[in-house]
């Protein structure tokens, strides 16, 4: 009967990328269950293990935060080919990234005018007409300008 190798923690952190804390406080969030114990008390994870937290790290590289990580994880657990609502949340994290990218190509091309107009002070870039920051829309939160918007158009 052979078994499946398991790994201390150094060696996961190692195989994964990560440090020894991360392992224990994925232990904590739920992410990784608790490891046995060898007789001399080190953690032994499950080869498996391996596989899991590389998936962790990658969906948190496409943007997915940890929480959103963990509600995805149990329902893959509990029947490997559920749907654990991934789809579903990918199109929404799909979403913010785009929204994220085109903020992105305003403060790039805002940015890119800055520097074509040769805005060297702040203070005296911002007096001229010909300044291409938006000053007066970065004063106050989106909210509260749309909201002072919509006030005014009704009066």
């Amino acid at each position: 009967m052979t078994t499946e190798p398991e790994l201390r923690s150094g060696q996961l952190a190692a195989a994964v990328g990560v440090n020894v804390q991360t392992l224990r406080y994925y232990e904590r969030r739920g992410l990784l269950a608790a490891p046995r114990r060898s007789p001399g008390g080190h953690r032994l994870y499950p080869a498996e293990a391996v596989t899991l937290l590389r998936m962790v790290k990658a969906a948190q590289r496409l943007g997915f935060t940890l929480a959103e990580v963990t509600d995805l994880i149990p329902a893959a657990r509990r029947t490997p080919h559920a749907d654990s609502g991934l789809r579903a949340r990918a199109r929404d994290k799909l979403a913010e990234v785009e929204q994220r990218l085109a903020d992105l190509t305003v403060a790039r091309d805002t940015l890119r005018a800055a520097v074509a107009a040769g805005c060297d002070d702040l203070v005296a870039c911002a007096a001229s007409p010909r300044c291409p920051l938006p000053f007066d829309q970065l004063a106050e939160p989106a909210d509260l300008r749309r909201a002072t918007v919509t006030l005014r158009s009704d009066a």
